[in-house]
């Protein structure tokens, strides 16, 4: 059953039994299981990936459907690894797959990379594609990067040697992580479905290469595509030398780089059960910084409007309360207005920022 599963694929002049033989041994970890990671993880699925992981610790909303090809609308609410992992192996029951339905953070990140041969990186923020990248470079993993923004597309293969025996890593490409809302997410951005299925099976092509040795993956190299006009072009990746990586496990852990899962900046993600929870305690304003034609519109008095484009006035003020948690769409808007209010405050105040914003938790909001 599994050679005539794989037969198109074995036959294949400098192909063969022997590369599929590589692909049934290796263990391949995705994170992500976005509009990248779900194209990635079929067509690994589909190849015969022995051992495949997949890390998100994300739920499915309606948002997701239009790019994230293994949900349904029927699974809205549900984990993302839990329901790829069901899909995958209707798919292909003959290969291993693990869901690890947790955020990637600093104490659990290496012990998670250390089962795997393969790290594909379809992450959608830059403070887990730092933690990522830091993370495989200690441990030796290929690290296997693809990222999408507006109508374009990025690839590159890094942590592994070249025919000069050079290796690059995300921090050669751009060694200074930008600041929070410099740059805008696919969240507030937008992004056309096919683009994610472009590069995320693209990803999963990149990966089968560097793992049978077939063609020339991307090492050191830069992947360019435009979906607009279909162009792409490959840029050179060099050593640079204005950056740090951490050398030893301690280093790794008392490294600064943020959690996005954590306490981080001075206020706290926290998911929509503890909003709930501190709405009820005395002194707590919930201030929604969407702008005032943005929908769902939400109750006014439970929540206080102040569009971002009204924040700077408000900061002005004196607030009273002594928790103040921020909401906005997507959660990315509403932590620029945390982290303003607690340069103002400091300690003095309990500051929170909901993850994932009113999309994530849309039910709850219109239901409450």
């Amino acid at each position: 059953m599994a050679s005539e599963r794989y037969n198109r694929q074995v036959i294949l002049a400098g192909f063969g039994e022997g590369s599929q033989l590589l692909l049934t041994k290796a263990k391949v970890l995705v994170i992500g299981a976005g509009g990248l990671g779900c194209p990635a993880l079929q067509y690994l699925a589909a190849a015969g990936i022995g051992c495949l992981g997949i890390a998100d610790d994300d739920t499915i909303n309606l948002s997701n459907l239009h790019r994230q090809v293994l949900f349904s609308t029927a699974d809205i609410g549900k984990l993302k690894v839990n329901v790829a992992r069901e899909r995958l192996l209707k798919m292909n029951p003959d290969i291993e797959i693990i869901s690890h339905p947790v955020c990637l953070q600093k104490r659990n990140i290496l012990d998670i990379l250390r089962n795997y041969d393969f790290i594909l990186d379809g992450t959608d923020n830059f403070t887990a594609r730092y933690l990522i990248n830091d993370a495989c470079a200690l441990l030796g993993k290929p690290l296997i990067f693809a990222a999408v923004s507006g109508f374009e597309g990025q690839l590159a293969i890094f942590n592994v040697p070249d025919e000069e025996g050079q290796r690059t890593n995300y921090r050669d490409l751009f060694p200074i992580p930008p600041q929070p809302g410099e740059i805008k997410s696919c969240a507030e951005n937008g992004i056309l479905g096919v683009l994610p299925g472009v590069i995320g099976t693209m990803a999963a092509a990149e990966t089968i290469k560097l793992i049978t040795g077939i063609g020339r993956p991307l090492i050191n190299k830069l992947l360019h595509y435009n979906l607009l006009n279909m162009e792409q072009y490959e840029l050179n990746i060099s050593p640079a030398a204005n950056y740090s990586l951490p050398k030893t496990e301690d280093e790794f852990l008392n490294r600064v780089n943020n959690d996005s899962c954590e306490l981080t900046h001075g206020y706290a993600e926290i998911d929509i059960t503890t909003l709930f929870k501190l709405q009820k305690e005395a002194s707590t304003l919930i201030v929604d910084v969407r702008e005032r034609h943005e929908f769902p519109i939400l109750d006014n008095h439970i929540y206080t409007k102040i569009p971002m484009s009204e924040f700077s006035a408000f900061l002005e003020t004196d607030i009273q309360a002594k928790n103040i948690i921020f909401i906005c769409q997507q959660g990315i808007r509403s932590v620029t207005a945390a982290e303003l209010t607690q340069e103002k405050y400091g300690s003095t105040k309990k500051i929170y920022n909901l993850k994932g914003g009113i999309a994530k938790w849309r039910n709850h909001f219109l239901t409450f």
